[in-house]
């Protein structure tokens, strides 16, 4: 496992601290795990309904067995944890493991698909052990379930409850708990180190930039999904005061004009680049989408204090352990 860059911090929240301190808890859909001899269960609320359909939960429980030689991970964050923890994975959808990640795919790791769609034939052929699937690629849970033990780690109730929640799991199956344990206790130090340098920095107002265009990203709230949860994590995990009491309702949920930035004037800008995240050939970056008149009137501009966020971690993996500590760098830049 990779050494924490960052020490545990004297006295640290718990996580359930943590947890009351966010925005973003839920009375939906749950998961946990417990452990048998060799197994562990893996129990969650999983939505069987259709796509365009209201949800509909059912509780589905999976017997995984402890240290399983060949698993198949279609969740970035799942991938993250498992590599941090000292896993390796022998097959997942290979175009979308970010170059950070890379180094957690074993030699001759296979290709199973995309995040969309698992190539069956192949994930079949190479008899796993475990399947893990989350996020956007849950839909996939009935035709892998039927190859091997397949379980969903989406993102469910806070990011901070996720997160502790997937690793000791993940621990609990790679036979690695204390390494999973110390992983929370650096992460829970992190959040708690972020949270303080947010708590007297003033106001903030997430911004997504994606073909030339601005989003302000909002709180969660309750029962936000894990798209709405990542679009405020930067708020309900790492404690952002709004500019905006209510911004979805003062934006519409539709795209800002710069002239909103210099309207609301929030003393910090936390932007994540979205094309960049997602490799958006010839896009036009967001430092140079917001170097502008208007923008550099803002307070944010004048002060020095537009924080362009890692956009892989924040968009595309948010929620494995490196990736929290990458996230957590991206929140102490505030802190000098």
């Amino acid at each position: 496992m990779r050494t924490a860059t960052r020490p545990l911090a004297a006295a640290s929240l718990s996580l359930a601290t943590v947890l009351a301190l966010g925005a973003c808890s839920s009375d939906g859909p749950v998961a946990e795990a417990s452990t048998d001899a060799g197994t562990v269960t893996w129990t969650w609320d999983r939505n069987t309904a259709a796509e365009d359909q209201e949800p509909e939960y059912e509780e589905t429980t999976v017997e995984v067995p402890v240290d399983p030689e060949r698993i198949v991970v279609f969740d970035m964050a799942s991938l993250d944890t498992i590599g941090a923890l000292g896993g390796e994975v022998a097959g997942a959808p290979l175009d979308s493991v970010p170059d950070y990640l890379q180094r957690y795919l074993a030699d001759d790791a296979f290709d199973a698909g995309t995040l969309f769609e698992a190539d069956l034939v192949e994930i079949e052929s190479q008899q796993p052990d475990l399947i893990v699937i989350g996020g956007r690629s849950s839909t996939l849970y009935e035709d892998l379930s039927e190859i091997a033990p397949t379980v969903d780690l989406s993102l469910r109730g806070s990011y901070t409850e996720t997160l502790e929640r997937n690793a000791t799991f993940l621990g609990e199956v790679l036979g690695a708990e204390d390494a999973a344990a110390a992983a929370v206790a650096d992460l829970e130090a992190g959040i708690e180190e972020a949270r303080a340098a947010t708590a007297d920095a003033g106001t903030g107002l997430g911004l997504m930039v994606a073909g030339g265009e601005l989003s302000a990203m909002a709180p969660a709230g309750d029962g936000a999904d894990a798209r709405g949860a990542r679009g405020g994590l930067i708020y309900d995990a790492f404690g952002v005061q709004p500019v905006v009491d209510d911004i979805q309702a003062a934006t519409h949920g539709e795209p800002v004009s710069f002239e909103f930035l210099l309207e609301t004037d929030p003393d910090h800008l936390w932007v994540v680049d979205r094309d960049a995240a997602t490799g958006e050939e010839g896009a036009q970056a967001a430092a140079a989408v917001l170097d502008n008149d208007v923008v550099a009137q803002t307070t944010a501009a004048q002060q020095g204090q537009i924080h362009y966020l890692d956009p892989v971690a924040w968009y595309v993996v948010f929620g494995g352990i490196d990736t929290t500590r990458i996230m957590i760098d991206d929140v102490l830049q505030i802190a000098g």
